[in-house]
């Protein structure tokens, strides 16, 4: 009887022990800081050669200790030029190597030797916080949340459009842009995260998960990698219902404008230049083999359901030049360098894989686009 009480005050104790660090980490956790990558996320990626025939067979994603896409950060500031690179899936580049998404081409376009002395620096280093599903609004609350641990830089990009128009024409095009934001959908890793008393959920071992992240460095593979969006350009080919109107898009235009000036207004605010990229896009006239690459304009989420309504592709490209004007109004009026990329990058599947997103010759086109403004 004294052996097994002995082992129950054992048993009580370590349960106390298990209580008391639970707390302490939900505490801590509490208080870490917004990145929108975990720090330290590996993954190699294989994007369906069916699908993406014209993609790199292996794609490296790796985020930094910054919770950057990119290399890490120089120690000492001294003579480093750091860039900040913000947006959504273009800036992303989720399914282009990490050497030849277009911010790791620029960064080693301004190391070199010419770059390097018009800058007056000895190097350069280019960070990449884009994020798929990410638009103005979302881009104002990540601005918000991360650029006061940056301190000051030397250059913000910005590059965002798409997504706003994809979030308008998902929701069917409706009067009132109200879309709820929850930490979780923006970052990667927040102080905002809910605990439970289940394995999965609890504190300690999101702790573990982020020091295997940081510490072991282990790799997540995909294989066939982004296969649904071969589902959703044929989701979009065989629709029966396609829209060749738009209600009056006032609404989202607003919504974009206001939120673009806000992000750039605190970009300004952090450093010491602020680059407005506008966002380029697959425009038309479009041939059938064109079409058929893409599938954005869909009402409804394609990569979670099956949608039977789209919008026509001409339609999405024109919100897209509308985009366009209010993205070079909010540069002109908050007095920012802007840079048209349109006429920089051509209109063909060489350097588009769908309506927006750059294949390896489009992502070096841009980098030379961007690096080229940034050198002056």
């Amino acid at each position: 009887m004294a052996a097994l009480t002995s082992v129950l005050e054992v048993a009580a104790g370590f349960l106390g022990l298990l209580l008391v660090a639970e707390f302490v980490a939900r505490w801590a956790l509490g208080r870490r800081a917004y990145y929108v990558w975990s720090p330290g996320v590996r993954m190699r990626l294989h994007p369906d050669p069916e699908i993406f025939p014209e993609l790199e067979r292996v794609v490296r994603f790796e985020v930094n200790s910054d919770g950057e896409r990119g290399d890490e950060a120089p120690r000492s500031k001294r003579g480093v030029y750091r860039i900040l690179v913000a947006g959504g899936s273009a800036v992303e580049g989720y399914l282009l190597d990490q050497s030849t998404n277009w911010p790791a081409v620029a960064q080693r376009l301004l190391n070199r030797p010419d770059a390097l002395r018009s800058l007056k620096a000895r190097r350069v280093h280019v960070g990449n916080i884009g994020k798929s599903g990410v638009g103005s609004a979302e881009l104002v609350t990540i601005f918000e949340r991360i650029l006061p641990r940056y301190g000051r830089l030397d250059a913000i990009i910005v590059l965002t459009g798409v997504g706003d128009v994809v979030q308008w024409l998902e929701a069917g095009a409706p009067p009132a842009m109200e879309r709820p934001m929850r930490a979780a959908d923006v970052f990667g890793c927040h102080p905002e995260k809910a605990f439970g008393w289940r394995p999965r959920t609890l504190a300690l071992v999101e702790l573990w998960r982020a020091w295997r992240r940081r510490v072991l460095r282990r790799v997540r593979v995909e294989a066939r990698s982004a296969r649904w969006i071969g589902r959703a350009r044929a989701m979009r080919a065989a629709a029966p219902d396609v829209r060749t109107s738009v209600p009056d898009p006032s609404t989202l235009l607003d919504h974009f404008e206001e939120n673009l000036r806000r992000a750039v207004v605190k970009a300004r605010a952090h450093a010491d230049r602020v680059v407005v990229a506008r966002q380029p896009w697959f425009n038309g006239p479009y041939t059938d083999e064109q079409l058929r690459h893409l599938w954005h304009g869909a009402v409804g989420k394609p990569h979670k359901e099956h949608v039977k309504t789209y919008y026509a592709a001409e339609i999405v490209a024109g919100m897209m030049a509308l985009i366009d004007k209010r993205a070079a109004r909010v540069a002109d009026a908050v007095g920012v360098e802007q840079l048209d990329l349109m006429p920089l990058v051509e209109c063909t599947l060489k350097n588009y894989y769908d309506f927006c997103h750059f294949t390896p010759a489009g992502a070096l086109a841009v980098a030379q686009a961007v690096a080229a403004a940034i050198i002056g």
